[in-house]
């Protein structure tokens, strides 16, 4: 079955960095675009970045941009997330999802993690 698990989110002051990882096991990793998706407390969801299969095309949030990086690692079956300058609405719970294809996601997934809290505070 499917499993996607986040790692690394922490405590960090405002203008400190992050890096998220998802580990993915149950289908074929390389093969589907993957997206972190983030939720504050009561907010919705925000779509924060995608990337595509090979890992060549990426996508970002405005809120983001700039200052986050995603990437991949398809031998590791890893997803990563490094967050930068990091601000205090960047606090949330972050997910990463798969997509449902060899592209980017563009707000659609199919599976979840269970999610990694990063507050940013001082």
């Amino acid at each position: 079955q499917v499993q996607l698990v986040e790692s690394g989110g922490d405590l960090v002051q405002p203008g400190g960095s992050l890096r998220l990882s998802c580990a993915a096991s149950g289908f074929t990793f390389s093969t589907y675009g993957m997206t972190w998706v983030r939720q504050a407390p009561g907010k919705g969801l925000e779509w924060v970045s995608d990337i595509n299969s090979g890992g060549g095309s990426t996508y970002y949030a405005g809120s983001v941009k700039g200052r986050f990086t995603i990437s991949r690692d398809n031998a590791k079956n890893t997803l990563y997330l490094q967050m930068n300058s990091l601000k205090p609405e960047d606090a949330a719970v972050y997910f990463c999802a798969k997509g449902r294809g060899l592209g980017l996601p563009s707000g659609t997934a199919d599976y979840w993690g269970q999610g990694t809290q990063v507050t940013v505070s001082s």
